[in-house]
């Protein structure tokens, strides 16, 4: 049955609504600090700074907005703050633009090959089992078969949670019991995605960070597995990351990075956390695009990630 979806405008709304404690944190400090003026001298460069490390920017990316802006300042004449305002917002949407995905963000884009398997990697706690029944649900409203694989067989009800989810979404799971070979579950899933015709396949995975090691060997035994069966499967790995853990999360990005090719990132949780500031320093230093964000608790509160959206929601006047 396919359920409510929401507008173009009322999801705007909707990230606006999300992003609230972001914005007041950012662009609410760099709103405050332009008001009134018509040009960018070291005092607002400062305040900018300051303003984007405080959102949890990072201080590598932060530099680079700054000096953006600086050079664009001298080159350019801006006789509001309404300018100067829509300056670092283009400085900062072009910043992320850089780092587009290959593969499309859109859930109704075809595929040139099915079914799409697409791995889901993160630590526990990001909410990545609620990002996964998420993800099903927004590709099964845009007319798409989705499977499930329950693939973390080692952290305690993480079957019976995505379950739940799986049947919120009105989607197929596979699943063995826990404690069973991660790896032969994403191979089962793969094998009856196949079979039945599926379009889409969701893998998920296990997250004990604190067993670097023995997980990331895990995650790499899973994706050879995959691809004994399907050939490039998976075609994507997304990391989920909480962005009310800040630069917490940017550590978490380097660990994964590191061991796992990462081809995506979703950013949850960002409706509870001042700290949004963190999607455009995990983007521009990982070279890892944003594909999707969380702005809420609801079934379709996962967006698809658009840059000027986001950075429009931001920094929407007169907060």
């Amino acid at each position: 049955m396919k359920l409510f979806k929401r507008s173009n405008k009322q999801e705007q709304q909707r990230l606006e609504s999300g992003l609230e404690k972001t914005r007041q944190g950012m662009f609410g400090k760099i709103g405050r600090l332009i008001k009134g003026k018509r040009k960018v001298d070291d005092v607002v460069l400062d305040g900018i700074e300051e303003a984007l490390v405080t959102s949890d920017v990072g201080i590598k990316t932060t530099l680079e907005i700054v000096g953006h802006i600086q050079k664009r300042a001298a080159r350019d004449l801006y006789t509001s703050s309404e300018e100067l305002q829509q300056l670092i917002h283009d400085e900062i949407a072009g910043l992320m633009e850089k780092n587009l995905p290959e593969l499309p963000s859109d859930f109704d884009a075809p595929f040139n090959h099915s079914p799409h398997v697409i791995m889901v990697v993160g630590v526990n706690g990001v909410g990545k089992t609620t990002t996964i029944g998420k993800l099903a649900w927004r590709y099964s409203q845009a007319g798409r078969s989705v499977l499930i694989g329950a693939g973390d067989t080692f952290r305690a009800a993480a079957i019976e949670q995505l379950e739940v989810w799986a049947q919120r979404a009105e989607v197929e799971m596979i699943k063995q019991k826990h404690g069973a070979d991660p790896a032969a579950v994403a191979y089962d899933t793969v094998e009856s995605a196949i079979r039945r015709s599926t379009d889409i396949a969701i893998i998920d995975t296990a997250g004990r960070l604190h067993t670097k090691t023995g997980l990331m060997d895990e995650l790499a035994k899973m994706k050879r597995v995959m691809g004994k069966k399907l050939p490039e499967a998976p075609h994507e790995v997304l990391l989920v990351l909480d962005a009310t853990i800040g630069q917490n999360a940017l550590r978490q990005a380097h660990e994964f990075t590191q061991s796992v090719d990462i081809t995506g990132l979703i950013v949850t949780k960002l409706d509870g956390s001042a700290k949004g500031g963190v999607i455009i320093g995990i983007s521009n230093e990982f070279k890892i695009p944003v594909k999707y964000i969380g702005v809420g608790e609801q079934i379709d509160d996962l967006q698809v990630f658009d840059s000027h959206r986001f950075v429009e929601a931001l920094s929407v006047m007169g907060t």
